[in-house]
């Protein structure tokens, strides 16, 4: 089940906002203007294929996201495809794609096995030959969970928006809150996340299984190279050989 904080109107309004235009997403956008038929897994509000489109992407364009709160701000644009649901449910989700790509580390809340096995499956199965598989993790061994703290709480549009560990590294999770409260609102309104962290080699295996193979891994969205101390795993894979 998708998190509060994406199902709710008012609070999937304000992810934009709190999640503005970076560096990953210049990162993506740039594949995504040289692929043809498009495919965004946890696509959210849409914003990368929207600028996509308003670039002037002629295209497939197809997001797929389970959270209706964030389907709602999406479908401002008409002319991109959203579907609501997951890999392993939106049966009218149709291949192929050029590429398929997850952002704003959505891979991270496919916490069990089964379920990264399936997710990924169902990638391999949506990609054009010669596709491509575009996604980041957080590099658990930079520990990023260490500054999800009250104390780093944000103000976005009057919303206070802080966040809290409730269940720290496991060696494979970690759970967190993340507290929404305004003036004016009957009270704060919470949401719970599970994300999982995986190591370059847990990933390698993950993707191993479903067919699948990183051509390419970077350490952050400059494409540095990855370290122990990198913040960031992307990998950009393709169908192995």
């Amino acid at each position: 089940m998708p998190d509060h904080a994406f199902t709710d109107a008012r609070l999937a309004a304000l992810y934009d906002t709190l999640n503005p235009w970076g560096p990953g997403d210049d990162f993506y956008l740039d594949l995504v203007r040289g692929a043809g038929a498009v495919l965004d897994v946890g696509c959210g509000t849409g914003a990368l294929l929207v600028r996509a489109r308003e670039e002037g992407h002629r295209g497939r364009l197809c997001g797929l996201d389970p959270a209706a709160g964030m389907l709602a701000v999406a479908r401002r644009r008409a002319d991109v495809e959203w579907v609501e649901g997951t890999l392993g449910s939106a049966a009218r989700l149709e291949g192929p794609f050029d590429l398929v790509v997850m952002t704003g580390h959505a891979f991270q809340v496919w916490v069990d096995d089964a379920e990264i096995r399936t997710s990924l499956a169902a990638v391999r199965g949506l990609l054009a030959p010669g596709g491509r598989f575009a996604f980041e993790t957080r590099n658990p061994a930079a520990r990023a969970w260490a500054g999800w703290t009250p104390a780093r709480a944000v103000e976005v549009d009057g919303v206070r928006v802080a966040h809290e560990v409730v269940a720290g590294f496991d060696g494979r999770t970690v759970t967190f809150d993340t507290t929404f409260s305004a003036a004016g609102w009957a009270g704060a309104e919470v949401s719970r996340s599970t994300l999982r962290f995986l190591s370059e080699g847990e990933l390698d295996g993950f993707l191993g299984g479903a067919g699948l193979v990183a051509g390419a891994r970077y350490g952050g969205f400059d494409r540095s190279p990855l370290t122990a101390s990198s913040p960031e795993i992307v990998s950009v894979c393709r169908v192995a050989d």
